[in-house]
């Protein structure tokens, strides 16, 4: 009995093959026109008759507006002239960074006025949203200075549109990097047909939190978000062949965001040491001479752009960045300027450095994410070193659903030290202060009665428009709280890369053709 009923589901098994072939030779192969395959299951993707799974090609994040490529590598970080300030806080010790994108410039006044007109027409109704994102500008007030123009007009009149903006908070400025992540990344959706057209129009008419779009919040709860629609034409099918509603991270359309530079990126950035190994602009160039001797002190090196013209002298002399060159001398004498800025300058003046960034060195100190800790050898990662990390995940309220905040962020929650206590690679979730300031140190901070420094102070990079030549050194460091703000302070914004670490175009790995290697001879 057992027997029959093998064979004859054997039976029906061979005929509904047949069936399938016969149906399917009429559109070129049993599947179906020929697709992608997998190499562990044989499944081909993209088959409605294989559950069309989609594989995207191969594609590598691609710089957002306003970024540049920074090849990365190994350097040397930390002090790169004598600690005239006696403070030794950054011990140079040599650190990898991996490639990653980042600004070009400074975000500009006229840009965080972009920033500004978009809260204060999705918020609306909310006052106390403005409220948080406004730069500060009475940081230009002092007790012996007249400075109420520019308390008063730096960040409105359009004579100072594309300098700096200044005033502003490490929290602003990471706000500012979500928000900029959320408008790359709707404007994207919108041209692939995946959000209406008239998105961002309804969203700018006080839509609040709950009508505004956001990376996170699409890609972790979608529905919450208005606006969407499907694409009549589209590679991204669902499990039904039909046009997929949302895109997922997978699918390489969404940008990968942007944030606030690590300490490290922005060093390393900031010396543009690019031009120190030869042919490194060239596709698959030979291996560089792996030369760090060129520890220069400044974010200007060999300029390839001619800026040390010797034979006509023409450039020579001239200074390189906006900065004081002494007590009372912030721009020098009439009829010479010597850098031609009382106060922050223009976001692309003077030249740039290898990697093409303007005023690594001058202008306006700058964010970076790290908070600060006076360094010493021990303490740092050689690999990709960053110190500030709260680990957190998104919030689910009683009914198992995602919850967005004020500003239309999804609600996070830190991770409890029980939940971690078993993992090797970690065993706390915020570890600001790891080893420095926590009981394996013996160390501790009390803020406002031994020291200034505090789990909230960020670090601050690269000198500025009224701070003497040292400062200028990207080896040199500062820090304030990141709920303060500076007449003297700006930012720029990052985003990860992910790919060749030679950027995008150059091959993955060192590939020496298609032979074998030569096996050993017994």
């Amino acid at each position: 009995m057992h027997m029959q009923n093998l064979m004859s589901g054997k039976s029906l098994l061979m005929i509904a093959v047949a069936a399938l072939t016969l149906s399917s030779c009429k559109n070129g192969g049993l599947f179906g026109k020929k697709k992608g395959k997998s190499s562990v299951t044989g499944w081909n993707y993209d088959d409605k008759n294989m559950g069309n799974f989609h594989v995207s090609k191969v594609k590598y994040p691609k710089a957002g507006p306003g970024l540049v490529f920074v090849q990365g590598g190994s350097f040397v970080m930390g002090a790169k002239e004598e600690d005239v300030m006696g403070e030794w806080n950054n011990v140079p010790r040599k650190v990898t960074v991996p490639s990653f994108f980042i600004d070009e410039t400074e975000v500009a006044n006229v840009h965080y006025r972009e920033y500004l007109y978009w809260i204060e027409n999705t918020f609306s109704n909310d006052t106390n949203v403005l409220n948080r994102v406004l730069p500060d500008t009475l940081v230009w007030r002092e007790e012996l200075a007249y400075n109420e123009p520019y308390v008063e007009y730096y960040f409105r009149y359009p004579s100072y549109n594309y300098y700096p903006v200044v005033g502003v908070t490490w929290k602003q400025a990471h706000d500012f990097c979500v928000w900029r992540s959320d408008r790359v990344n709707e404007l994207n959706l919108m041209k692939k047909g995946y959000l209406k057209k008239d998105a961002i129009k309804r969203e700018m008419k006080g839509a609040g939190a709950d009508g505004s779009f956001n990376t996170e919040t699409y890609l972790m709860n979608p529905e919450l978000i208005q606006g969407r629609s499907k694409p009549k034409k589209s590679d991204l099918k669902d499990i039904n062949n039909k046009p997929r509603s949302t895109v997922r991270m997978e699918d390489g359309i969404l940008n990968m965001g942007y944030r606030l530079p690590t300490e490290a990126e922005w060093e390393y950035a900031a010396y543009g040491l690019l031009d120190q190994n030869p042919s490194p602009r060239k596709k698959e160039s030979k291996s560089g001479e792996e030369l760090r001797s060129n520890q220069q002190i400044y974010a200007w090196s060999k300029n390839p752009s001619g800026l040390r013209d010797n034979r006509r002298g023409s450039w020579q002399g001239k200074f390189l960045a906006n900065f004081k060159r002494g007590s009372g001398d912030n721009m020098g004498v009439a009829g010479g300027l010597n850098d031609r800025a009382a106060i922050p300058g223009h976001i692309k003046s003077f030249y740039p450095n290898s990697f093409g960034l303007y005023n690594m060195s001058g202008n306006v100190s700058e964010w970076v994410g790290d908070v600060y800790r006076p360094m010493s050898p021990m303490d740092n990662e050689d690999f990709n070193y960053f110190r500030g990390n709260k680990f957190q995940k998104y919030y689910k309220n009683s009914s198992g659903e995602y919850e967005r905040d004020s500003m239309g962020h999804l609600k996070k929650v830190d991770i409890s030290d029980e939940e971690v206590k078993n993992r090797r690679n970690y065993q706390r979730n915020n570890v600001i202060n790891y080893r420095d300031g926590d009981s394996t140190s013996g160390a501790s901070y009390l803020y406002g009665v031994t020291t200034l420094v505090s789990d909230k102070s960020r670090v601050i990079k690269g000198g500025s428009w009224n701070d003497r030549p040292y400062w200028l050194s990207p080896g040199s460091r500062r820090f304030l709280e990141e709920d303060q703000s500076a007449s003297t302070v700006g930012f720029r914004c990052a985003q990860s890369y992910l790919g060749p670490p030679e950027g995008p175009g150059f091959k993955e790995g060192n590939i020496f053709g298609k032979r074998k290697q030569n096996k050993r001879k017994k």
